[in-house]
């Protein structure tokens, strides 16, 4: 090398110009993007959120249960609420008052059925 192929090089390394090899981080993905940390963290991000919704969702369907059709919203509710709490929601006292109002609301059930043989609410 000469001296001014050696000035060339040292002037790119101070200006930043050279290269290194991408990091994991910054590796391109099959669209050509880099990669923001992998697909895994991503999908748990999402596999948290739908819990978060299971255990809300278990909570406001026990709750309206316990006005109307509570054969049909009280097993929902304690399904969902089970199901949230085994995917780690970040909700879980919600998840286990939805599952205690969805069996609040088999008990209500239960009690109308054995008190007049009606499967729902009779104010009359």
């Amino acid at each position: 090398m000469n001296m001014r192929t050696d000035e060339k090089i040292r002037a790119r390394a101070d200006a930043g110009a050279v290269s290194q090899p991408p990091t994991r981080s910054q590796a391109p993905d099959s669209r050509g993007a880099p990669d923001s940390g992998g697909a895994a963290p991503a999908r748990a991000r999402a596999r948290a959120r739908d819990a978060d919704a299971m255990a809300v969702t278990s909570f406001v369907l026990g709750l309206v249960g316990l006005l109307v059709t509570n054969l049909l919203l009280g097993p929902v509710a304690v399904v969902l609420g089970v199901l949230a709490l085994r995917r780690r929601t970040t909700r879980p006292g919600r998840a286990r008052l939805g599952i205690a109002l969805g069996v609040a609301d088999l008990i209500v059930l239960a009690c109308l059925v054995t008190a007049d043989g009606t499967w729902s609410w009779s104010l009359t």
